[in-house]
């Protein structure tokens, strides 16, 4: 599917924020006549908003009444409302609900505070600048925040009665009261984690699950680099990591070569709970890049023969909470077959295959990734012979989804004609 700059006043054709162009469908006839957004959900994830907001905003700018179904993916405008007009609407709402007031970039959350204020948190710049109120989506926005994880029961230790919050889980945000081994989760890699925990040492050599305080490290530079020079020498090479610079032992560098240390002592394996384990304990358990890190550091020449992403699909499915953190695992396995391991080149149709499947890289972001070459994680020259060898999963996907485009068309026609 067609995707279009986050930022429509961008002509860069390799601006990194994209979304899918909006498609609208006109249903009924007469005063019955209604539009329906088929893609909004969509939309709304590339923004990190929640689509209520979306289809609200557009009912206040267009003097409509709106209904919101999301247990059915289903959004609706009142009145006959073609896909530009509806386009341009959203570039309103993109304006002043997403893109940063300092930087413009549309890498934000929105917070709600306490006395009513909704200010956008940028994570690419570090600004957090205030929303109009005056807009009656704000109104909205206060009786409806953005929703939250709720916070471990390590981080709520101490504040008895009261439920935590973590970060919006579809923005990739963080917060340092998240930092609990479970954040409030009971997925597979939950149980796990809560099982094994029990077997690993604690801070003061007994068994047990390990408690906040244990989890304190000396994350400054000196200490850093000072735990890097304690590993072998082989594995002193560092990760190329995006937005790091190079030479320094950063603590994605740090991961990476301890998930090599222990694959090495351990005949090849790693043990997830571990590396989640370790992660926290660094700090970069939600951020984007450590899906980077793991996609260079826990496969190897075996990834399709010994299924090892489906192996490790419950730490990774844990991981990635947002479109940023797929499209950085997209990115460091380019890297891992590109440059690591170009004997796996042609293998690229099966990884994306196993990832498109275990829901660790949607279509939408896959076939963003497929459009263009990038020189980010390795050379354009390999980049393009990557993205050649992935175009049989990449035909496969837009044939799948014009196939059920023509099966929605079809059913449409026999619900009209019942109607009838």
């Amino acid at each position: 599917m067609a995707t279009i700059n986050i930022r429509r006043d961008v002509a860069d054709p390799f601006y990194r924020y994209k979304m899918e162009r909006i498609q609208s469908k006109i249903e009924g006839k007469g005063n019955g006549i209604k539009s329906v957004i088929v893609n909004l959900s969509s939309i709304a994830h590339s923004l990190s908003r929640d689509p209520a907001y979306v289809v609200k905003f557009f009912g206040f700018e267009l003097g409509a009444q709106v209904t919101a179904n999301p247990s059915d993916d289903r959004y609706i405008i009142n009145g006959n409302h073609d896909a530009p007009k509806l386009q341009d609407s959203l570039d309103g709402f993109i304006n002043k609900f997403v893109l940063c007031g300092k930087c413009k970039n549309p890498e934000t959350d929105l917070i709600v505070s306490k006395d009513g204020h909704i200010t956008r948190d940028c994570k690419a710049c570090g600004q957090r600048t205030d929303v109009d109120l005056r807009h009656k989506l704000s109104g909205y926005i206060v009786k409806n925040p953005p929703k939250r994880e709720k916070k471990s029961k390590s981080s709520s230790k101490g504040k008895k009665g009261k439920k935590g919050e973590g970060s919006p889980k579809d923005s990739g945000s963080e917060d340092p009261e998240d930092m609990g081994i479970d954040g409030g989760s009971d997925d597979e890699l939950t149980k796990r984690i809560r099982a094994e925990a029990k077997e690993l040492p604690t801070h003061n050599g007994g068994n047990g699950i390990l408690k906040d305080d244990d989890w304190a490290v000396d994350m400054s530079e000196e200490a850093i680099k000072a735990r890097a020079q304690n590993l072998p020498d082989d594995l002193k090479k560092a990760l190329v990591i995006e937005g790091e610079d190079e030479g320094e032992d950063t603590p994605y560098d740090v991961l990476g070569k301890w998930i090599v240390s222990e694959k090495k002592e351990n005949d090849g394996t790693i043990n997830d709970v571990k590396v989640y384990q370790k992660a926290v304990e660094l700090g970069i358990e939600k951020k984007h890049r450590t899906l980077q890190v793991l996609a260079q550091t826990l496969f190897d020449g075996n990834i399709i023969k010994k299924s090892q992403i489906k192996e490790h699909s419950g730490l990774l499915k844990k991981m990635i909470t947002s479109d940023r953190h797929e499209k950085a695992l997209l990115g460091g396995t380019e890297r891992f077959v590109g440059t690591e391991h170009p004997e796996l080149i042609n293998a690229i149709p099966s990884i994306l295959m196993a990832y498109f499947e275990y829901e660790l890289a949607s279509e939408e972001t896959i076939t963003a990734w497929g459009t263009k070459a990038s020189k980010k994680y390795v050379e354009i020259k390999v980049s393009k012979e990557v993205r050649r060898a992935a175009e049989p999963f990449l035909k496969w996907l837009q044939e799948a989804d014009d196939e059920s485009e023509e099966e929605e068309d079809d059913d449409e026609d026999e619900d009209e004609e019942d109607a009838e």
